[in-house]
């Protein structure tokens, strides 16, 4: 009966052990897991990102990639300023700044320098869309910024023809735009008036503008709803949405129009935020996006031309995806030296205060 009891209290002892053990080594094994949190705007969220989750978490089984999406590409940017300026920030990678609006997050330290020699995918990036040359930041993907139009309302006989002809009488309350300060598709918009008209030429022209516009969205999101749900048969958008009706519906009648044969071109960029804990994981976050896999998924996904070179492009997007003959771009130096005065200047003119 001894035995059997000592028996009893051994086993007992031992499972309690086990127990231990395994209650101990649990929390260690999730905290060796590590953790990279990625923001982005929320189209690329409800785009690419699970995929790309997916992907990298299946190369690196000890990470787990968390999205977080506060809003359109300039809310999200604000967002990582105002947490870094708050005292710090979750953010470990910011995937989706533009090129236009790269100054404006320089200035505020949002990102670090990067070791490119941790980026091997950059050698397959064509130079001319390289373009950060302070090391900060990679591009993923590029497009162009310029109007969509439904055909089904507006025939080939009324369309405008230049970025003026959209001041027309016959076009008010019929064009949909963003807001510059929260959308890196209306900031494009924006630095493409400014080529166009220029300083201060830029503000007459919105001013004539005006009448035409139904309504300036925050984002590119919002903007789309209103118009596919035909509230105005144009607005500023990509030259891709052709070919994402094809894709989607089987329908060609959103179609692009390239004024003057021109559009903007917009590259999109991803950066480590400064003061992140995992910069040697980051930067091997930032090699994925670069990579055949990733960049595959960015025309079908995210409706943009990838950056890498040896990506081929599917048949159909290659078909209706338009690149315009004369793509507009800003000096990036420019945009440094005057884009908040621009902006400011624009809020004013908006919202009658000029």
């Amino acid at each position: 009966m001894r035995r059997k009891g000592l028996r009893v209290r051994l086993l007992l002892v031992a499972a309690l052990v086990i127990g231990l053990v395994g209650a101990l080594l649990a929390p260690a094994n999730a905290r060796a897991r590590q953790r990279l949190v990625v923001y982005t705007y929320d189209s690329f969220a409800s785009g690419p990102a699970q995929a790309i989750k997916d992907g990298f978490e299946a190369l690196y089984p000890d990470v787990e990639v968390v999205f977080l999406a506060p809003g359109s590409a300039g809310e999200t940017l604000a967002r990582v300023i105002a947490e870094l300026n708050a005292g710090g920030t979750d953010a470990d990678v910011l995937v989706g700044i533009s090129d236009t609006q790269l100054p404006r997050a320089i200035d505020h330290g949002v990102f670090m320098k990067l070791d490119r020699s941790l980026l091997p995918n950059l050698a397959k990036v064509p130079a001319h869309l390289d373009f950060d040359d302070t090391g900060h930041v990679v591009p993923f993907d590029h497009g162009y910024v310029t109007i969509i139009y439904d055909s089904r309302v507006l025939g080939e006989a009324d369309l405008p023809q230049t970025l003026e002809d959209l001041t027309d009488p016959r076009f008010r309350g019929k064009l949909i735009a963003m807001d510059p300060r929260t959308s890196s598709v209306g900031h494009a918009f924006l630095m493409w008036t400014i080529a166009e008209y220029g300083d201060p030429g830029y503000l007459e022209f919105w001013e004539r503008l005006l009448p035409s516009l139904l309504t300036i969205t925050g984002g590119w999101s919002a903007a789309y709803s209103q118009y596919e749900a035909g509230e105005a048969p144009m607005m500023v958008s990509y030259s891709t949405d052709t070919a994402a009706g094809v894709y989607y519906a089987g329908s060609a009648h959103s179609r692009v129009l390239t004024p003057k044969g021109q559009a903007y071109q917009q590259i999109e960029a991803a950066g480590i935020v400064a003061g992140t804990d995992v910069p040697e994981l980051a930067h091997r976050f930032l090699d994925y996006l670069l990579s055949e896999e990733v960049q595959s998924l960015i025309p079908t996904n995210n409706w943009m031309f990838p950056v890498n070179a040896q990506t081929p492009l599917p048949d159909f997007f290659a078909e209706y995806a338009v690149v315009p003959e004369n793509p507009v771009r800003l000096d990036p130096r420019l945009i440094e030296e005057n884009e908040q005065r621009w902006l400011r200047e624009w809020a004013r003119l908006i919202t009658g205060q000029r």
